[in-house]
């Protein structure tokens, strides 16, 4: 048997789906298009997803798999994402497991034999495990529901990771006709999803696109002068985040790590040269927080499902904007706000061309690497430049990335470029940028005297501009064509066809003005956060050490146990029942069984700390009068130590025995009291408002004795309900 059909109607199994989502993931509802790709497969039909990182693409097939009988195949490429999704699937208490070359023979043979057994609901193997003979007698042994296809884009010669044993895969659905097929990938243009289709032999396939947006990712260029200095300030700022710092090549990888090091940033380099063992090493530290920054070639970051990565930063210009987006989609996976930056320089374009010249499919690498520098060289809203490349239109600007927040101010360049051109021309085009930068200030610099070129006439000429001004210009004269670098013949300067234009002012040029010291200083000075955001952020970091504590205990990665989202909506909510902390998105049962109380007992010991150094923290005041009652001190002395009243410290007791706290009231009211009370409320129908029950008693009740009855009595009626 190979294919599994329900008898249940494809409502009940949404429904089902539903209460999977909540009981087992913790999500109370599905987010955009989920439901419908579950829905296809559910009803046995194939599927192309397309969405992008972090938008909850494993959903879409661990569902229908955990909602029907048999099991589902997952084909990934990569060992490390297995291992990582098998994790967190385990960690939900659902039965996962991988098969690839980590694994013994034996091992395979007893996963396979659980697999054919129907004891395993999802099973990630490779392409190249998938095409053995004896893994296909499997198969044909095994009960599949659903066969997905992960980073399909690799299966797609015009795909930007293109893997030929993805092409192979066609006979998947020749073999398993009835079984559903579901590809999945981030990232696809128009001619890879048509592409895809073909390959896996599902032409007729319904796609779901969802949007490419991903508003949580901030976006920022930079010029790439001063690369280093800024990515040492910028991991300074925030030190105990995770990041990655992608690089053009291996080298630049080791030395731009021995930099960071050097400043006593706790990073690693990663890179395809490395010995595997080395590499797996880095990588796994990374995924557990003990490696904060990896420096690391696009070798690395492909298979890892961390959800914590909270920035990453381009130190080269990608090769493509499927690239740049589906390196930059892993920061932010959780949903929480991230940053990405980019730097970008002429010389990255240069040395791409090369890199496309040597290989194949060069008009179609030089085609995306033009719109990757359109993208770099954009002055209007980037994140409409990047969703347009995906068919996906923007309506309004994002507000997020650099150009948004700081659109740049034009001003006419024509004489500075002529400048600039003119002295280049007078040095017959042999001079670089800084050479010419100096001859413009008229710098006093020797060899710039040997060469006789202050006897030329535009030496000086820029005098009024800093270097970093004349960098800023320069920078710009590059991107708008007019000037071009001869990298073959020591990095010097040549006109354009263009720039001769330029130079005899037959065109505009306009430019956007270089940013002082003191303007850049206001615009990224942050804003003071409020008092309860400096609380959140403080419970958030005891939460996270907490986190880890409980990962390392288990030899797991730290978001496994929780993500990043998770542990915030736990700073901003602060459950402190049971109950409460099934609310949080992204804890279900097993997670709450699991680790629920710690978390809880932690809250509970921040909010007591807080208050007993005097912060406010609104609708947790009682849990503190219950800590410390539970510290053997009893009312009087809890409302000496809070400096508040006594009625309202058995307020708080009323309030946490209504809440189920094991509290035992007898010693602060009779049962004679408890019962006159009781006789009270039948009489007065009262069972919310004291005052009521204060006169009913003609003022001969004290407050605090009413306010303990009631309590008992709501108890005990909520005992008789139940």
């Amino acid at each position: 048997m190979t294919n599994i059909s329900t008898t249940l109607p494809n409502t009940e199994l949404l429904a089902k789906a539903l209460t999977i989502l909540k009981e087992t993931f913790g999500y109370g509802q599905f987010r955009s298009l989920q439901e419908e790709v579950i829905s296809q497969a559910l009803a046995g039909q194939d599927a192309l997803v397309i969405m992008p990182t972090g938008g909850g693409k494993s959903i879409c097939y661990q569902i229908p798999a955990l909602v029907q009988d048999g099991s589902c195949l997952v084909i990934s490429p990569l060992i490390s994402l297995m291992k990582d999704q098998v994790e967190a699937l385990r960690q939900n208490g659902v039965s996962a497991a991988f098969l690839n070359s980590t694994l013994t023979g034996s091992q395979q043979r007893m996963i396979e034999e659980q697999f054919m057994a129907g004891e395993i609901k999802a099973l990630y193997v490779s392409p190249e495990k998938l095409m053995t003979r004896d893994f296909f007698n499997v198969l044909k042994s095994a009960k599949l529901n659903l066969i997905a296809v992960d980073e399909a884009h690799c299966i797609s010669q015009w795909g930007h990771d293109f893997r030929p044993e993805y092409t192979k895969l066609k006979f998947i659905k020749e073999q398993f006709p009835k079984v559903p097929v579901m590809a999945l990938t981030a990232t696809a243009d128009k001619a890879t999803r048509t592409d895809i289709l073909n390959q896996l032999n599902i032409v007729h396939a319904k796609t779901f696109l969802a949007s490419f947006d991903r508003p949580n990712l901030n976006l920022n260029v930079r010029p790439a002068q001063k690369r280093v200095e800024t990515i040492i300030n910028w991991i300074k700022k925030q030190p105990d985040e995770s990041g990655i710092i992608y690089c053009l090549s291996r080298k630049s990888t080791e030395s731009l790590t021995a930099k960071l090091q050097a400043q006593g940033i706790d990073a690693d380099f990663y890179h395809a040269g490395m010995d595997a063992q080395v590499k797996d090493k880095v990588q796994e530290r990374f995924i557990r927080d003990d490696l904060k920054v990896v420096c690391a070639t696009i070798a690395f970051g492909m298979g890892i499902d961390k959800s914590n990565v909270r920035w990453v930063i381009h130190h080269n210009l990608p090769k493509n904007l499927e690239s740049y987006y589906q390196e930059i989609g892993r920061a932010g996976r959780d949903g929480l706000n991230s940053k990405t930056l980019l730097f970008y320089s002429y010389s990255d374009v240069m040395q791409l061309k090369q890199f496309i010249e040597q290989g194949e499919q060069k008009e179609l690498l030089e085609a995306k690497l033009q719109r990757m520098q359109q993208f770099a060289e954009a002055t209007s809203c980037r994140r409409k430049l990047l969703l347009s490349y995906f068919g996906e239109q923007l309506e309004k600007d994002c507000g997020n990335c650099d150009v948004c927040r700081n659109p740049p101010e034009f001003m006419d360049g024509l004489k500075l470029a002529q400048m600039a051109l003119s002295a280049v021309a007078r040095t017959q085009q042999k001079v670089g940028s800084r050479m010419l930068i100096d001859i413009l200030r008229g710098s006093g610099r020797q060899d710039l005297f040997q060469l006789g070129y202050q006897n030329i006439k535009t030496y000086g000429v820029g005098k009024d501009h800093g270097f970093m001004e004349w960098q800023h210009f320069i920078g710009q004269f590059l991107n708008l064509g007019l000037l071009e670098i001869a990298f073959d013949q020591h990095n010097i300067l040549r006109i354009t066809d263009l720039g001769k234009k330029a130079l005899y002012g037959e065109i505009e040029v306009k430019i956007s003005k270089p940013e002082s010291q003191e303007e850049r200083k206001q615009r990224l000075t942050p804003t003071t956060p409020t008092k309860k955001a400096q609380q959140t952020d403080a419970l958030f970091e005891r939460l996270r050490a907490l986190r880890k504590r409980l990962a390392e205990a288990q030899g797991i990665a730290a978001y496994l146990v929780f993500s990043d989202a998770t542990l915030q909506e736990l700073s901003i909510h602060r459950p402190t029942t049971d109950d409460e902390i099934l609310n949080i998105s992204g804890i279900g049962q097993r997670k709450a069984d699991q680790y629920g109380r710690e978390f809880i007992n932690e809250i509970i010991t921040f909010i007591k700390e807080k208050t007993l150094e005097g912060e406010k923290i609104k609708g947790a005041t009682h849990l503190v009068t219950f800590e410390l009652l539970k510290d053997g001190l009893e009312p009087k002395e809890i409302a000496k130590k809070r400096n508040l009243n006594i009625v309202t410290i058995f307020s708080h007791l009323a309030t946490l025995y209504e809440q189920g706290q094991d509290i035992e009231l007898s010693s602060y009211i009779s049962k004679q009291e408890q019962n006159q009370i009781f006789e009270g409320i039948a009489k007065t129908g009262e069972t919310e408002q004291l005052k009521p029950l204060f006169e009913h008693f003609e003022q001969k009740m004290p407050y605090d004795k009413l306010r303990l009855g009631l309590a008992i009595y709501k108890r005990e009626q909520l005992l008789k309900k139940g």
